[in-house]
């Protein structure tokens, strides 16, 4: 891991190139009522391995890097369900997805929404006076539940056209709600496309995938206003572990890399512009990514690589650069915590979640040693519902669907990557099999400490039948608590 000052020295450098009069002395204009701003910075598809403040030494991340020299970086984030939707639904109301309605993605063919009486972060924002504002990908519905008093500009879903591909015009057009006169703070929720796999649109809307060659991450040609495009060569990326280390893998993670690139230049620009009108002192920033990398073995599992995330806390005022924070928290607990941060209080038992402000930048961090997991479902015919428990040591998946073969997302089944190992014939991938990524058994108990890519499945070993039993209790007092329907699955299947 690179040290707190290396992350220091290639912070300034970054923002010296993206802004070379970064070092002037700026006024902090701060809201009447000295509540901090709030910026939400939601990735897609960005996994913890392609940032180069969690180790990987290939990958250019310089602004998000800054961030961490800046801030606090959480070693154990996770999404409750590594799928975009469902995902960004927790984060935005404190619900789990089985809870809020939002079972899997919101496309018109879908029809996955959250329930009419969710009151999601930005609506409760505003009635505490906050003013509220997005751009780029939203992707969860209705409209009326997840209100925004602004819409900056709108982005289409994957589109290589709409601004969620051009993070630094998106930061551009946050300028003004920066710098307007008001004596009251403001929400920004800053929701990129990048760094998730193109989607090339058929004549019929469906999306067309070509397995023969490499997703383009949505790289284009010419590239995009204002970015300074980082290329990558396959034999230059680290291929994670649960990948193969294929001629396909290596070509898909190059593109990825440009693309996670792309990103961090945006990140880059709405920092400096947060810094020209006086913000940038006063406003709680917070970088994650709704789910991880857009692989199999990865997105819409909940096996570390799709729920284990990057996440990046800088406060108004640390008191603390460069802290690193084991603490477990998951995206059930961002609502209430930015509530907290905004000093809204909300009666107990409103939310899954809790808020970890407290703990932010504090050692020895007691009680915050568990997280979970629910899914439901990804595209509307992959339903697939899992539960998880995820301790320091042990984890337990239930696969409560485990008799049917693990349903593929579209754009991963077809991805050169996968299409590669299917046409070579291997029966591995990465760390597992091909057959045991495809079925599932009706529990997981992996020791994450003897086997961190959960490859050696304890549930059936009777030496571990006591931790199987006690996680099991543990699911079931989860689902009781956050009203999970699928409880029910225990009795009668």
């Amino acid at each position: 891991m690179m040290s707190r000052l290396l992350y220091a020295l290639l912070a300034l450098s970054a923002v010296a190139v993206l802004s070379p009069g970064f070092l002037a002395v700026r006024k902090t204009a701060r809201s009447a009522d000295g509540r901090p701003n709030i910026v939400l910075i939601v990735a897609d598809d960005h996994g913890r391995e392609a940032v180069g403040c969690y180790g990987n030494p290939v990958v250019k991340t310089p602004h998000i890097d800054q961030l961490a020299a800046e801030g606090t970086r959480f070693t154990n984030a996770f999404c409750t369900t590594a799928s975009c939707s469902p995902s960004r639904s927790v984060l935005l109301t404190g619900l789990h997805n089985h809870a809020n309605g939002m079972y899997g993605l919101e496309h018109q063919q879908h029809h996955y929404r959250s329930f009419d009486t969710v009151r999601s972060l930005p609506v409760l924002l505003e009635q505490a006076g906050y003013r509220t504002a997005r751009i780029g990908k939203f992707h969860v519905a209705p409209e009326s539940v997840y209100r925004f008093q602004r819409v900056l500009q709108a982005g289409g879903v994957n589109n290589p056209g709409s601004i969620g591909r051009s993070p630094v015009s998106m930061a551009d057009l946050c300028y003004p709600l920066f710098e307007e006169a008001s004596d009251r703070p403001f929400f920004l929720y800053y929701a990129t496309d990048d760094p998730h796999r193109s989607n090339t649109v058929g004549l019929d809307g469906s999306p067309i995938f070509d397995g023969a060659k490499p997703n383009a991450f949505g790289n284009r040609p010419g590239g995009y206003p204002q970015v300074h495009e980082e290329y990558y060569q396959p034999f230059q990326v680290k291929v994670p572990s649960w990948l193969p280390d294929t001629r396909a893998a290596r070509a898909e993670l190059a593109q990825y890399y440009q693309s996670v690139s792309r990103l961090d230049q945006g990140v880059g620009r709405l920092i400096e512009q947060l810094k020209a009108t006086g913000k940038y002192d006063n406003t709680l920033i917070i970088y994650l990514s709704d789910n991880g990398a857009p692989f199999p073995g990865s997105k819409t599992t909940l096996y570390e690589p799709g729920m284990r995330l990057p996440c990046l806390v800088k406060l108004p005022k640390p008191q603390k650069p460069g802290f690193v924070q084991d603490a477990m928290i998951s995206w059930a607990d961002i609502t209430p915590t930015l509530l907290d941060f905004a000093g809204v209080t909300i009666q107990g038992g409103r939310f899954h979640g809790r808020s970890f402000k407290a703990v932010v930048e504090q050692e020895g961090v007691r009680g915050w040693d568990e997280v979970f997991g629910s899914h439901t479902a990804h595209e509307v015919t992959m339903y697939y519902p899992m539960r998880a428990v995820r301790e320091r040591q042990y984890k337990l998946i239930w696969n409560l669907a485990h008799g049917l073969p693990f349903p593929m997302a579209l754009d991963l089944y077809r991805s050169y990557t996968w299409q590669e190992v299917l046409r070579s014939g291997t029966k591995s991938f990465g760390k597992r099999t091909v057959d045991a990524y495809r079925h599932r058994p009706r529990f997981e108990l992996y020791d994450l400490k003897a086997d961190p890519d959960e490859t050696r499945n304890l549930a059936a070993d009777p030496r571990y039948a006591g931790e199987l039993k006690r996680l099991q209790a543990k699911l079931k007092q989860f689902q009781q608590n956050t009203k999970d329907l699928w409880i029910s699955k225990w009795e009668f299947e």
